[in-house]
């Protein structure tokens, strides 16, 4: 697997109560026979408006470079009259044999329209107190998922986006659709605004769909079916069969994950659900229109 720095959105679409979905191994993995024709958002999956805290921890480190690393993620889903309002925090604090110790904060908000047709993102990172990057702009789908994404920096330029491709909250509507529907695989180019560079290829491994037992420290997803999910990540540009990062992670089927268990290549971290707020959508569901989002807020 090649090298990936840690990618602002995690797509929480994640991947048993100690769920480590299929784990995260770095093979290379075949592209699907049955790619996602169908860009349009399921309008029958519901993705809860939420506030998750994750606890991240180190499980093994390629070549013992990574000696240590801890961190935390908030992510936040709330639907709104036009959609879903995405906020993502990481923040990984770590030592290297290479650098000694380093830390690494990634801001990502985005505002996605309710077909999935829309997107406009702004992503931080910073290294060490130092601002490295910021990525922004706003995107477009066709009926059919091809589309240009429009970016005001880190350069003005425009990219087209493959047909088929699908933005984060309907890339997560998908698989549960899917896993839902008893399918075990499913690949599609997925572009949510982290990298400056367009979309990646997607190959998601799903597996079941079934209600885990109660859990008493989560009380609020007892109930809820639930699928284990690992998803690999591709180069586009490099058309390699070697996944650039991979997640594993469970799938909810109200959009919540319970664990993530994130490859970087370089290091391996597992991250538990710590906290698990459940909210009202902002706006009434009656009166939600299918319309552009509104321009996000650059993170703080």
């Amino acid at each position: 697997m090649t090298s990936r720095s840690a990618p602002v959105f995690i797509l929480l679409c994640a991947c048993s109560v100690t769920v480590t979905c299929l784990p995260a191994t770095g093979s290379p993995l075949p592209p699907s026979p049955t790619p996602l024709r169908n860009t349009v958002a399921p309008p029958d999956v519901h993705v809860a408006s939420q506030h998750a805290v994750y606890e991240l921890g180190l499980v093994e480190s390629a070549g013992r470079q990574t000696l240590s690393a801890t961190g935390s993620m908030n992510y936040v889903i709330q639907q709104t009259c036009t959609g879903w309002t995405t906020r993502q925090r990481l923040d990984i604090e770590s030592v290297t044999k290479a650098h000694g110790p380093e830390r690494m904060v990634a801001e990502y908000t985005a505002q996605e329209s309710a077909d999935g047709r829309h997107l406009m993102f702004v992503t931080q990172e910073i290294h060490d107190g130092v601002l490295a990057q910021t990525v922004s702009g706003q995107a477009s789908l066709n009926p059919d998922g091809s589309g240009r994404v429009t970016y005001d920096r880190p350069l003005a330029k425009s990219l087209s986006l493959p047909a088929g491709t699908l933005f984060p909250i309907a890339h997560m509507r998908a698989i549960i659709l899917a896993a839902r529907n008893g399918r075990t695989e499913l690949a599609t180019p997925l572009f949510d605004g982290t990298l400056p560079d367009g979309p990646e290829d997607t190959y998601a491994t799903l597996l079941g769909w079934a209600i885990p037992p109660a859990n008493d420290i989560l009380p609020a997803l007892n109930g809820l079916a639930a699928t284990r999910v690992h998803i690999a990540f591709f180069d586009r540009a490099a058309q390699s069969m070697t996944p650039t990062y991979e997640i594993g992670m469970r799938y909810f089927a109200n959009g919540v994950s319970d664990r993530l268990d994130m490859d970087f290549g370089d290091y391996r971290m597992k991250g538990a659900l710590k906290k698990l707020t459940l909210s009202e959508p902002a706006c009434p569901r009656t009166h939600q229109a299918r319309t552009r989002p509104t321009k996000p807020d650059t993170p703080r």
